[in-house]
């Protein structure tokens, strides 16, 4: 089968598609026939060496959205043919979700979303983990206020509709040719890129990495998250700092696939790409103004 991999660290101009051996699932797995699977950034991060493995074929890809193709020893629920959502967690690995099929535990799928097609399901596992988790861990009540930087993005895009259906007042800060998208999202404020809120906010849950500046908008004794750890500003002021660590999490998937059916989380996808044209879309990554995930789909 085919599978995007990378052989030595880079630029884009290192991915490529290479011919692998069919994965089998063991006990406790299923194999997932891949329709479509989102590019992210720590998939640019993975390729360019910060996590190491060099001298290994590393294989690329943390979402996927396909149907169950294989069900391993011991495994319940689930049937080939099931239309899945599901998170390939892992930083260095000989292959991921960039591929035909991928083996993934059972506990780390979720029915995918029937109310949108693939290529838009696959920009929901890692986006959609990773701000719920996000979230949580700000520990805000309703009522309280929230700043999410990086409003627009895709992670930022999924942390403002969910702190709004848990009842926070919401600011969005982002780019000032994405006011109308992120208050379209249930941001009752927004704040251009550069410049501070009118005054402090309760938490701030930092998806755009600004770190100490955005810990500044806090009040005293507030919240702060990031998103990568090790990046995390230094905590003062009493503020309370935390980074989420994603995590495949098959139950909270399937929470996040029935908003996206019940309308109340939209998915937003920037392109689509066939499996062969990796490389650009890896080239997209750091493309200025790329709106929404893009997505590689598999024929």
């Amino acid at each position: 089968m085919r599978a995007v991999v990378v052989d030595a660290f880079g630029g884009p101009e290192q991915v490529r598609v290479a011919e692998v051996e069919l994965p089998r699932p063991a006990a406790g797995q299923v194999r997932v026939r891949v329709r479509a699977a989102g590019v992210n950034p720590v998939d640019g991060a993975v390729r360019a060496g910060v996590f190491g493995g060099a001298g290994q074929r590393i294989g690329l890809g943390w979402d996927v959205a396909g149907e169950i193709d294989e069900v391993g020893p011991g495994v319940e629920g689930w049937t080939a043919g099931r239309r899945v959502v599901g998170l390939h967690y892992g930083k260095v690995k000989p292959l991921g979700t960039h591929a035909e099929y991928v083996v993934l535990d059972a506990s780390a799928v979720a029915a995918a979303p029937e109310s949108v097609d693939a290529a838009v399901a696959a920009a929901l596992p890692l986006s959609g983990l990773t701000a719920a988790r996000a979230l949580d861990l700000l520990g805000l009540a309703a009522g309280e206020s929230v700043l999410v930087t990086g409003a627009a993005g895709s992670v930022g895009a999924i942390a403002v509709q969910l702190a709004v259906r848990a009842g926070l007042v919401v600011t969005g800060l982002a780019g000032e040719g994405d006011e109308e998208f992120v208050r379209s999202l249930g941001a009752t404020g927004f704040v251009p890129r550069g410049a501070a809120p009118a005054g402090p906010v309760d938490g701030v849950l930092d998806t755009a990495v600004l770190g100490a500046p955005a810990l500044a908008f806090v009040r005293d004794g507030g919240a702060y998250v990031g998103l990568i750890p090790g990046a995390e500003p230094a905590q003062e002021r009493g503020v309370r700092v935390a980074v989420q660590e994603v995590a495949a999490d098959g139950a909270e998937l399937a929470r996040l696939a029935a908003l996206v059916d019940s309308g109340a989380l939209t998915l937003r996808v920037a392109e689509t790409l066939p499996l062969t044209e990796a490389a650009k879309a890896h080239a997209a990554l750091s493309t200025p103004g790329t709106r929404g995930r893009v997505v590689l789909t598999v024929a």
